[in-house]
């Protein structure tokens, strides 16, 4: 699974993507400062499960502050997005073949309005960011527009004359774009489309079919950057409100960057995702640092109860994506042979099984599978048993 970070040039998303990964990359103010797609790990956040156990866990990948478990998740920043991308404009070309192997995305805009529509710097709120909202969508909508078009009337013909299934044979064609033969039978569906005569499907046909697979393949949500400065809040409202059925969390990319890299100085004592911080040495803190991280807590921990970052990546994962984390375990013991107490956790898509667990864990323990075990409540499940969220389970295997 891997969460991609999009929009135009210079509104903070590679600040975001930093702050998500602490990576090292290019933060500049100036268009198209990202090149090629910034790789790195990001973290969700989920309530960790060895506190029902009374232990503290020994993440083998990932961390755990404060019973909060953090777990990997692949993340790339890609090149900045222009109006007319799918025509090749800015980075265009580029920017849309490096999201083809992105599961989700993450639309980051400024809230405040202080970029225009090619990712210059212009005066507070002189831009509507609705534009952002709008022109990403179409760029992306056009994108698979253009794939789908492509040779579209033979493509028709032949599924018509060798009496093949669309939806296998459209789930074949842009597999690349991740859509799969259930998305294809599904959108078919909801538009009503013939879906033995493909060639009787018209552009505006093609086009709202484009929209439906994007939606499925390339789930948003959109993080409203700058929300600190001035006029970003009532910008968000207004957002809300033309867009109601789009997903929006303000956030400040910059100050959850700073509070990372306070806490990797070991200046402060900071859980991401959390609605404060503790300095741990105001002696080794200089004014303007003081300064900083004083704006920080009033301006956006107080006020909003959080940065966003975090929030925004949770959901993305959790909330649209439906993952959910599993912990192996045992009901005798929470230990592996190196004695870590809970040392892995799993994101797994929705509707996992407890086979599916078994099989990811090692090929040997799901084709050897016998049943599995619900460390909690030391239930025995078969493995048609689909497994939730925050679960602990055990697989007994035959040897």
């Amino acid at each position: 699974m891997i969460v991609g970070i999009v929009g135009k040039a210079n509104v903070g998303k590679s600040t975001f993507f930093k702050a998500a990964t602490l990576a090292e990359v290019e933060i500049a103010n100036y268009p198209f400062a990202t090149i090629k797609p910034n790789e790195g790990v990001g973290f969700v956040k989920i309530n960790c499960a060895d506190k029902d156990f009374d232990k503290q866990c020994n993440p083998r990948m990932g961390y755990c502050l404060n019973h909060k478990r953090f777990v990997p998740v692949q993340m790339i920043d890609v090149a900045g997005l222009v109006p007319g991308a799918h025509e090749g404009k800015g980075m265009g070309n580029q920017f849309l073949d490096d999201l083809r192997q992105a599961d989700v995305l993450i639309h980051v805009i400024d809230l405040a309005g202080s970029t225009n529509e090619k990712g210059e710097p212009i005066e507070l709120g002189n831009y509507d960011p609705a534009e952002d909202v709008k022109f990403l969508e179409v760029e992306l909508d056009m994108w698979y527009l253009g794939i789908i078009r492509k040779g579209w009337e033979r493509f028709a013909r032949t599924v018509i004359q060798e009496k093949q299934d669309i939806q296998v044979a459209l789930g074949k064609q842009l597999s690349g774009l991740k859509v799969t033969e259930e998305m294809v039978k599904e959108a078919v569906k909801i538009l009503e489309l013939d879906k033995e005569k493909p060639n009787t499907w018209t552009e505006a046909d093609l086009m709202n079919l484009s929209i439906e697979l994007r939606k499925k393949t390339k789930p948003m949500v959109i993080a409203g950057n700058k929300i600190d400065l001035p006029g970003a809040a009532e910008n968000l409202k207004m957002l809300k409100q033309q867009f109601p059925d789009r997903l929006f969390i303000g956030c400040s990319a910059e100050s959850e960057l700073a509070l990372r890299e306070a806490t990797k100085a070991e200046l402060i004592k900071y859980i991401p995702g959390e609605k404060d911080f503790t300095i741990t040495n105001e002696s080794r803190l200089n004014d303007p640092q003081k300064k900083a991280l004083e704006f920080i807590k009033e301006n956006i921990l107080d006020k909003y109860q959080s940065t966003g970052v975090q929030q925004v990546l949770d959901l993305a994962v959790f909330g649209l994506l439906k993952y959910v984390a599993i912990f192996p375990g045992g009901v005798n013991k929470l230990e592996d042979s190196e004695g870590r107490v809970l040392p892995d956790c799993f994101l797994m898509p929705p509707k996992t099984t407890a086979l599916d667990f078994a099989y990811k864990l090692h090929t040997d323990f799901g084709k050897k599978f016998i049943c599995a075990k619900d460390v909690r409540t030391k239930k025995t499940v078969g493995k048609e048993h689909l497994l939730q969220h925050g679960d602990v389970v055990e697989i007994v295997a035959g040897k």
